[in-house]
């Protein structure tokens, strides 16, 4: 221990003597621009800002890793280890921070914050990540050249922060850029410009006023000019629009396309997989975890697929009842709340971290909710709710959020036990604190189907969150590799070539 305080001591006086005039002043006012996290909270709402979805997770992550590892270094560590400031007698006076702190030296709390924002922000956005990297190591750096730290101290509280950052992906995994890419590429016609793919679009007719953005119509018919637009009206039948259109594209050998939330997305792929077709998704916001879970984030992404060809096989998920028709879901079909947490889940999610705001959502869907009496596969069960995924789901627990893949010919289901003693409020518990796969009220298993029989006591069943009509008997499974959606096969940080007449927009 003796051999590391030397080194830590004669490196700090190393830098703390070394004159580089022009950094003097500078590293100084970054010093104190870190002061109580000013720089990343600025830097957090900027990258929020402009970044898109992608830059407001980063930002949140950023936030919510500086917190811990603050709280980590400030409360934990300093007052356990007390080591004293470096005397400021070799570091030139033009160096000194006007407000010399008082707290003890190890490890640095400013260096810990640097690292875990910028840690966070790459785990989300490599772009942004990048940018960010630079700013966070000068702030560490600045710390033992303005001498209030020792190099050790700043080493310290750099690996401090990164794990901080680290540890969130515990409750909060991060989302991949694109989902996995070793599912085989499948075969779609390329269609430069949207030249044979007919687009049906989710939203009311009406031009739109001067100066106010283009309709969701107009900005598709901007983007692939030679494509077929047609926009639903006020008193248009959607499936009966879906299929006209589907037969359209189907006789010219093009492509269908949608644009709207995820129940009109699974009206359309069920359109074009009954056809043969493959499918054009043109996502709206939030509403569009299907596209995402594709790996397209927005409408330049799907032109790009179109103009080379480029699309994956997905499965489809089957609600099979006794009588009567079909249910094909793209997400997930439950049994229970789950519609309506998942709705509480995404509302809270804006203001609370990924696990917070999933145990406040999960309590207050509970809270109105009643068990629902199922027979899973023979065996009777109460339970709060169960979700059937179409496809395996991450991260463990009753509101995931995303996939990896789609084409795993897999079934991921979920379940809370209702027949435990105060199951409601260990399962909030566990979702709080990011262990619910490990609780005795949890279960989780992925299988090629599930009978589902004598179902009591939900209001209704649902898939994709939309409510369906009750059913005494359902069998889950799947459609494995049934539908072919277009989708870009490079990633969004990587460079492509432009689709000509579309501008590239980027969100990290």
């Amino acid at each position: 221990m003796g051999a590391l305080l030397d080194w830590d001591q004669r490196l700090f006086t190393r830098v703390a003597t070394a004159r580089v005039p022009a950094a003097d002043p500078a590293l100084r006012r970054l010093s104190h621009a870190a002061n109580h996290g000013r720089l990343w909270f600025g830097a957090a709402a900027g990258i929020g800002l402009v970044g898109g979805p992608a830059g407001r997770r980063a930002a949140l992550r950023g936030i919510g890793s500086l917190a811990l590892a603050s709280f980590t270094v400030n409360t934990l560590l300093k007052w356990s280890t007390r080591r004293p400031r470096p005397l400021l007698e070799g570091v030139p006076a033009i160096r000194h921070l006007t407000r010399q702190p008082h707290t003890t030296s190890f490890p640095s709390g400013h260096s810990a914050s640097a690292a875990a924002f910028a840690t966070a922000v790459a785990l989300e956005s490599r772009r942004y990540g990048l940018l960010v990297a630079p700013v966070a190591a000068a702030v560490a750096f600045s710390r033992v050249y303005v001498g209030v730290h020792y190099p050790g101290d700043v080493l310290a509280g750099v690996a401090i922060g990164a794990g901080a950052a680290a540890l969130t992906c515990r409750w909060w995994p991060p989302r991949p850029v694109l989902p996995e890419r070793e599912r085989p590429a499948a075969r779609a016609p390329a269609l430069p410009l949207g030249k044979g793919l007919v687009v049906v679009v989710d939203a009311p007719a009406g031009a739109a006023a001067p100066g106010a953005p283009l309709s969701a119509a107009r900005r598709l018919s901007a983007l692939l000019p030679e494509a077929e637009v047609i926009e639903r009206g006020p008193d248009d039948d959607f499936t009966e629009l879906l299929a006209a259109a589907a037969d359209r594209a189907a006789e010219t050998g093009g492509a269908l396309g949608v644009r709207g939330g995820d129940a009109e997305t699974g009206a359309a792929a069920r359109a074009a997989a009954e056809r043969g077709l493959a499918l054009a998704v043109f996502p709206v916001g939030a509403a569009g975890r299907f596209a995402r879970d594709v790996g397209v984030a927005d409408a330049e992404d799907t032109a790009l697929a179109l103009a080379r060809g480029e699309a994956v096989s997905v499965d489809i998920g089957v609600a099979r009842p006794g009588t009567g028709e079909d249910v094909w879901f793209l997400n997930e079909f439950s049994v229970g709340p789950y519609p309506e947490l998942l709705r509480l889940r995404e509302r809270s999610a804006r203001r609370r971290p990924a696990a917070p705001a999933t145990a406040l959502a999960l309590l207050r869907a509970l809270g109105t909710a009643r068990p629902v009496e199922v027979t899973v596969n023979g065996r009777s069960r109460l339970l709060w709710l169960l979700l059937a995924g179409n496809g395996r789901y991450v991260p463990e627990g009753v509101a995931p959020a995303f996939r990896p893949r789609l084409d795993d010919d897999l079934l991921d289901v979920r379940m809370l036990d209702a027949g435990r003693r105060l199951a409601r409020t260990r399962a909030v518990a566990a979702t709080a604190l990011g262990t619910l796969e490990h609780s005795r009220v949890y279960e989780a298993e992925r299988v090629p189907w599930v009978e589902l029989e004598g179902v009591l006591g939900a209001d209704a069943l649902a898939s994709d969150g939309e409510p369906r009509p009750h059913a005494a008997g359902l069998r889950l499974e799947k459609k494995y590799r049934a539908l072919v959606v277009y989708r870009p096969v490079r990633g969004r940080d990587e460079p492509v070539r432009e689709v000509p007449g579309t501008a590239r927009r980027r969100t990290g």
